[in-house]
């Protein structure tokens, strides 16, 4: 599951609104012929969940070769992503659908001040993970405001 083709190969198979996605920016964000604002903009009528990092790609020497960024800083537009998956929001609404909200979780954070001395899961910092969630609830607070 690496490209849009192969989601909606999967959800084709089982035509059904329950037969839904979890849109990884991290993972999808890797391919760079992946276009995740626009991925989220076609297929966010299946999209139960997303699952929100960033990530950098190391070139074209090493295909599908990366790392964790931060959150808003990553080869994804992270903004063009989210503004997407607020459309979609406000399409479910419009449309009377109960999943209105889509869940997110903001994930693979920075190890950052009292990160650093953790003994953690790799890429679960509990300050680096709320620093992410911080920043993209700043993003969704404020393209809020300009669409209201």
């Amino acid at each position: 599951m690496s490209t849009e083709a192969h989601y909606r190969t999967i959800m084709d198979a089982v035509d059904v609104p329950a037969n839904g996605i979890t849109l990884c920016s991290g993972s999808l964000g890797v391919r760079p012929d992946n276009d995740l604002p626009g991925m989220m903009e076609r297929l966010g009528d299946r999209v139960h969940f997303l699952h929100l990092r960033n990530t950098i790609r190391e070139g074209d020497a090493l295909p599908a070769s990366f790392y964790e960024a931060e959150h808003l800083s990553g080869d994804t537009d992270m903004v063009a992503l989210i503004a997407a998956a607020l459309k979609e929001e406000a399409r479910r609404k419009a449309a009377g659908r109960a999943d209105v909200s889509i869940p997110f979780r903001p994930d693979h954070g920075q190890d950052i001040l009292d990160d650093l001395s953790r003994k953690a899961q790799p890429g679960y910092p509990a300050i680096g993970r709320l620093k992410g969630l911080a920043e993209l609830r700043g993003v969704i607070a404020g393209l809020g405001y300009r669409a209201g």
